[in-house]
């Protein structure tokens, strides 16, 4: 893998660790224990990373590369939802971490790919040992999972309203 020094700053820009400061040496020292824990995953163009539907316990971080997004309709027809690179310091499958339930989107490789890859047993682990990081990276879940809620509700909102407008103008 990379060293720490390489990968360190490519962590504290992913939001689970930004309130982790490279300054402070307690973060730094937390953030080596992760770093521990962490696999370097090697994936090519068009490999799938995740797939819908299946169980994973792995949170991944895009080192490098770039990935699309999607995910099934109920239909089974399948919808994009983004293509995001190593640039926009982004991650996926972090519920993971704390539940393993099914993939609720498939992460497919646009390009050559590099993720360092977290298992939740190993993050639990870690937590264990280190409490400060569970209470960090869990309150971080936590407001990411409130605004998805936020954003959903919103969207149902809007979609119910314009299926109220169609339905009274054909009236």
């Amino acid at each position: 893998m990379d060293k720490f020094e390489e990968v360190l700053p490519k962590l504290v820009k992913i939001q689970l660790f930004s309130d982790f400061k490279i300054e402070d040496e307690n973060d730094c020292r937390i953030l080596r224990e992760v770093y521990d824990s962490m696999t370097i995953e090697n994936y090519q163009k068009g490999d799938v990373i995740i797939e819908e539907g299946k169980i994973g316990d792995d949170f991944y971080i895009l080192y490098s590369g770039k990935v699309h997004i999607s995910r099934k309709t109920p239909a089974g027809d399948e919808i994009a939802l983004a293509d995001l690179t190593s640039e926009m310091n982004i991650f996926f499958g972090e519920t993971a971490l704390i539940s393993d339930d099914p993939r609720t989107a498939t992460v497919r490789a646009l390009a050559d790919c590099r993720c360092i890859a977290l298992s939740s047993t190993k993050f639990l682990a870690v937590c264990d040992k280190e409490p400060l990081l569970g209470y960090r990276v869990l309150l971080k879940l936590a407001q990411r999972m409130a605004k998805t809620i936020r954003d959903t509700n919103s969207d149902k909102a809007t979609l119910y309203e314009a299926l109220f407008n169609e339905i009274e103008q054909g009236v």
